[in-house]
């Protein structure tokens, strides 16, 4: 196979028959990749938004992709949807983890034109922005300040969970409640930073540890191990300041050996 190809589709959760997986198990690694729309696993919302999924199948269709195959999988899960709450979101989001998909996408509810959720507008108190990207702003069950909290909460996410350069230190972070751990922890990184962009890698790597030996109380030195692993598979320039101490004379990382694969992936596949 080419090894310059790579394809990308998006797969219906809950259906993924036999003839499709012998398929899909011929790809090498990097070389596919699908978009899993999941949205939420509360089976009420479901059914108010007319989503029709079988949870359990969705759910063993992805442990067989994640375990048989080399597809990488980005699922996503939506915030803001009518009825959804804070803790109903957090539930989706905890079983959709322990599934261990690639990347998580945290989408925001927005209001495209001619979508059917306009119809639970009045219902559920949907108020979005009027401006484009019409993005849902508070709920009869997410306030203003939630939703906006939530989208900070997206965007660290992405940075850390998603970008596959803390795979040693994410397991620390969120341990047995992964959604209400990164979600104290998004709370301390903008309260700490008033940033959600322009964060150099570099700084993101100190503001983690400071947030898991001062905030979460983590034991320093095995905080310590999993960033400088993490630190070193990301091959950085320059050195994060928790880690000058103990690699003293490293002034850069050797440069990553350029692939046609996409980063994202080589570095959830490193």
């Amino acid at each position: 196979m080419d090894e310059t190809l790579f394809l990308h589709f998006e797969l219906i959760p809950d259906h993924l028959p036999d003839s499709l997986k012998e398929v899909i198990q011929r790809f090498p690694e990097g070389s596919l990749q699908f978009e899993v729309g999941i949205q939420t696993f509360d089976p009420a919302v479901q059914t108010l938004i007319s989503r029709k999924q079988n949870n359990e199948k969705s759910k063993e269709n992805l442990r067989w992709l994640r375990e048989e195959s080399h597809a990488h999988l980005h699922t996503d899960l939506i915030f803001g949807l009518p009825s959804e709450t804070l803790q109903s979101f957090a539930d989706s989001f905890d079983q959709l983890y322990a599934l261990r998909p690639h990347e998580i996408q945290v989408g925001i509810l927005k209001r495209l034109r001619g979508s059917p959720i306009i119809r639970h507008t009045k219902a559920y108190q949907l108020v979005f922005n009027p401006k484009p990207p019409y993005n849902i702003l508070s709920t009869n069950c997410v306030d203003f300040l939630t939703m906006q909290k939530m989208n900070r909460f997206a965007r660290y996410w992405d940075m850390v969970g998603n970008s596959g350069r803390f795979t040693n230190t994410l397991p620390l972070l969120l341990s047995d409640q992964p959604f209400y751990n990164f979600w104290e922890f998004s709370h301390w990184l903008f309260d700490n930073s008033q940033q959600t962009h322009k964060i150099s890698l570099n700084k993101l790597f100190d503001f983690t540890f400071q947030a898991l030996t001062q905030a979460f109380k983590l034991n320093t030195d095995e905080v310590k191990q999993a960033l400088f692993l993490d630190y070193q598979s990301c091959k950085m320039k320059g050195i994060p300041e928790f880690l000058r101490e103990q690699i003293p004379n490293a002034t850069s990382r050797p440069k990553k050996k350029k692939s046609n694969r996409q980063q994202r992936q080589i570095r959830h596949n490193s």
